[in-house]
């Protein structure tokens, strides 16, 4: 008995210990309104194309909303389509385990990063990094507080995550120069090789 009231105790102890100080996705707010460029089912390329997204502060809220938001970051996050049988990309409710939003477009303080005092709508253009990998995506901004917590959130999907998706096609690891050098030296091994055989063959011809 004394036992098992000790290892319940532990496990309540660790489980405190581990959630304490951890912010859940459903405790945030959709407070954010984004838009990203792409459109849906459009498909862009990795170190190629680029994304301009934009946001603000839901404008149908008090203009006290944000007070308390201090730093905002833009994520490329993966669709449940590229999700599915990938643990590495699962979404999890707990805000450090979650593996959701895994590219960092832009972190920034909330609203003076581009020199505007106002709260207008802000903007910013991104590249796409070389290594995106394949996949479907949307965009999402996280507000944080001066603690450095997430405390809002709003994205260029629903809350399902199945409308204003666009698709990344992603490196495959093979650049058209190597290709093409690759191609050259084929073939030039095979023009090398034919040589040598005529060469060779005249020889035996003269020595006869």
């Amino acid at each position: 008995m004394a036992s098992s009231l000790l290892f319940i105790t532990s496990l309540l102890v660790g489980l405190v210990g581990c959630c304490y100080g951890s912010v859940l996705f459903s405790s945030l707010n959709r407070t954010l309104v984004v838009h990203a460029s792409p459109k849906q089912g459009d498909v862009l390329r990795a170190g190629e194309n680029k994304i301009t997204v934009t946001w603000n502060l839901n404008q149908s809220l008090p203009a006290s909303t944000d007070d308390d938001y201090a730093k905002v970051k833009l994520k490329l996050c993966y669709a449940p389509v590229s999700q599915k049988d990938r643990a590495w990309r699962k979404t999890e409710n707990e805000m450090k385990r979650d593996k959701t939003c895994q590219f960092t477009i832009l972190a920034t303080p909330y609203y003076d990063s581009f020199g505007n005092a106002d709260k207008s709508r802000q903007s910013f253009e991104w590249a796409i990094e070389r290594d995106v990998p394949t996949a479907t995506y949307f965009v999402r901004a996280y507000a944080y507080d001066s603690a450095g917590a997430e405390v809002a959130y709003g994205q260029t999907t629903d809350g399902n995550k199945a409308s204003n998706l666009f698709d990344v096609q992603g490196i495959n690891g093979r650049h058209v120069s190597l290709d093409t050098a690759a191609a050259t030296f084929s073939a030039f091994s095979v023009l090398t090789l034919v040589g040598f055989f005529f060469n060779e063959k005249r020889k035996k011809a003269r020595a006869s």
